[in-house]
């Protein structure tokens, strides 16, 4: 499948799973920010390591759509007043511009919630261990070890300077970033039964094209617009954040991206895998950023 087949199938499950009910209001605000036009990348990624590890990419389809959930609500809460206070999020206004404050943070809560719902409810075929560890992994990445973690210490840098700044910020891109890069392509892995050698090296390739993917992001922020990247550019410098380019300039965050990315394609070779779709993600960070 093409990267595109996979954004129409999940974007279609995604609406599927996603029905209006009531207290209206809040899956109004949780559909939302979900189904914003967007690249998909987690739940493609998920879809993509289940396949060409041999396993049914409609098994993991429910997981794919709760990742693309537990993203979404990682993008309501770091609009809020409280965090970065964005007005746009692709091109469109944030949750709470669009829904209030509180039920913007409502919303982000019910997501928390409601993506693992969808994994037990729709996976039962999958048997009881392999739901387990599916979990577990969503847990791990969604809770004070992975994302939290990293926005609690993105927040900090904000505040205070780090006496290591080079160990924060790499810290802060592995759990603000690659934890859900890991989350999609671990849990797509286990669903297709692959072997342990096979999950350590998708992880390693999660770990590296997520740092890529956020160096990317601190690069765009600099030298992008408004109507490519759909957010308010230059907030993160104007306030003084920890980011790739703050510390190591522009020319030489380029220069790093470019060797996580060749980086990305030697651990593809590792474990024997070919993947256009993994190729265009990689391709397509390239071609944004200039490289």
């Amino acid at each position: 499948m093409k990267i595109n087949d996979y954004i129409q199938l999940v974007d279609k499950k995604l609406d599927e799973f996603m029905p209006i009910q009531y207290p209206e209001d809040i899956f109004k605000a949780m559909k939302y920010t979900v189904t914003l036009p967007g690249k998909r990348l987690r739940p493609v990624m998920c879809l993509e390591a289940c396949r060409v590890l041999g396993g049914n990419i409609e098994d993991a389809v429910p997981t794919a759509c709760a990742i693309e959930m537990l993203h979404a609500q990682t993008l309501i809460h770091d609009d809020l007043p409280c965090m970065d206070n964005d007005d746009f999020r692709r091109g469109k206004p944030t949750n709470h511009k669009v829904f209030g404050e509180a039920n913007a943070v409502l919303a982000g809560d019910a997501l928390l919630s409601f993506a693992p719902q969808v994994i037990v409810k729709n996976s039962k075929k999958l048997g009881s261990d392999k739901l387990i560890k599916i979990l577990e992994e969503y847990f791990q990445a969604a809770g004070a070890y992975g994302v939290i973690a990293g926005q609690v210490v993105d927040i900090e840098s904000e505040a205070s300077k780090p006496q290591n700044p080079a160990e924060t910020l790499d810290y802060i891109h592995t759990h603000k970033t690659a934890d859900l890069f890991k989350l999609s392509l671990r849990t797509g892995a286990i669903i297709a039964d692959a072997t342990a050698e096979q999950i350590d090296a998708i992880t390693e390739f999660a770990q590296t094209l997520g740092v890529a993917f956020q160096i990317a992001d601190d690069i765009l922020d600099e030298i992008s617009t408004f109507e490519e990247m759909g957010k308010t550019l230059g907030k993160d410098k104007n306030a003084g954040k920890l980011t790739y380019t703050s510390l190591y300039g522009l020319e030489e965050s380029k220069c790093k991206l470019a060797c996580l990315l060749e980086e990305c394609y030697g651990i593809m070779k590792k474990f024997n895998t070919e993947s256009e779709v993994f190729d265009e993600i990689i391709s397509g960070i390239k071609k944004r950023v200039g490289i």
